[in-house]
């Protein structure tokens, strides 16, 4: 009992750490408004002015140029020049300093469109993966859970991604404690959604080591590994049927031109059974390596040049 609580208390204590990693990560990355000094409300005049006194500061030709200041100094020109820009600062917000290798993208819509591409991917890929895992018995607690889960973290996901505001729960819950609590700058859309993928990852693989400690039945109703061994024998063997299947299907399908025609069908028959005895014989090892030293024998007093095998 002590040792599967303190399994429990380990899981739950990765799992915040993880929460906690996540939070840090996306603070040392910082962002446009921090780099600039200004707040996420900042307007047109603001960000212009700051740039200004920023660009005094670290202009190449203020400074020793060196790779580092340049490389700098750009990187605060980008930050103005999208924070200027009212579609690039709306996609900024939501889907981070991606979007300046979005091509093309001019408009609000042209920056959603590639990002609801972006979430389909994403949930799409994890939707396959699950899928597999479940066909191979790896999920065995709270299938219906993470597929709920799953499904809500999407749509969440394309409710910050499409709104022109940042969600009820970040503006009065996260956000408030990080500024009040922490003296931290709010939380981007963008991060948001870092921070929810983040956890929904973790939380799925928590899952599956605190599944069988929160609920034993399951784990009982799961079966020894023998008894795991033979519902996955089973599985394969249904797979295989169904595949057996689908082959009969698709012959029958090349088929079809021919049934009714017994002389045509007795043709086919009899080139496949050829082609099938004649590719067997040729797939021999000895019959290839025979055929090799009689190529060989016939090449050897060949003059240069010669083409052909006589």
């Amino acid at each position: 009992k002590h040792r599967q609580r303190i399994h429990i208390a380990v899981i739950t204590t990765y799992l915040l750490y993880t929460i906690y990693e996540a939070h840090h990560t996306i603070r040392q990355a910082s962002d446009y408004y921090q780099d600039l000094g200004i707040p996420h409300s900042a307007s047109d005049r603001e960000i212009k002015s700051r740039f200004r006194r920023l660009a005094a500061l670290y202009h190449p030709d203020k400074v020793a140029e060196t790779a580092t200041s340049t490389e700098f100094f750009r990187h605060l020109k980008t930050a103005q020049d999208t924070l200027l820009n009212p579609a690039a600062r709306f996609a900024y917000d939501r889907f981070g300093p991606s979007i300046s290798g979005w091509a093309n993208s001019s408009s609000i819509r042209d920056y959603l469109t590639i990002g609801a591409i972006q979430i389909l991917q994403y949930y799409g890929a994890g939707a396959v993966i699950m899928y597999v895992l479940s066909l191979t018995g790896q999920l065995q607690f709270g299938v219906y859970w993470r597929w709920l889960g799953l499904i809500s973290c999407a749509v969440l996901e394309a409710h910050i991604a499409s709104r022109p505001y940042a969600p009820r729960f970040a503006s009065h819950l996260v956000n408030p404690i990080l500024t009040n609590l922490a003296a931290q700058p709010p939380y981007l859309p963008f991060q948001l959604i870092q921070i929810l993928r983040k956890c929904s990852v973790t939380l799925f693989i928590a899952l599956s080591q605190l599944g069988p400690l929160i609920s034993p039945q399951t784990a009982a109703k799961s079966g020894t590994e023998e008894e795991q061994f033979n519902r996955q024998v089973e599985r394969l063997a249904q797979l295989a049927v169904a595949t057996d299947t689908e082959a009969s299907r698709l012959v029958a399908m090349e088929m079809a031109p021919f049934v009714g025609d017994a002389e045509a069908l007795g043709e086919v028959q009899k080139k496949t059974s050829e082609w099938l005895v004649s590719n067997t014989i040729r797939s021999d090892p000895e019959v290839r390596d025979a055929l090799g030293n009689v190529l060989r024998k016939r090449r050897t007093d060949a003059p240069a040049g010669a083409r052909g095998n006589r």
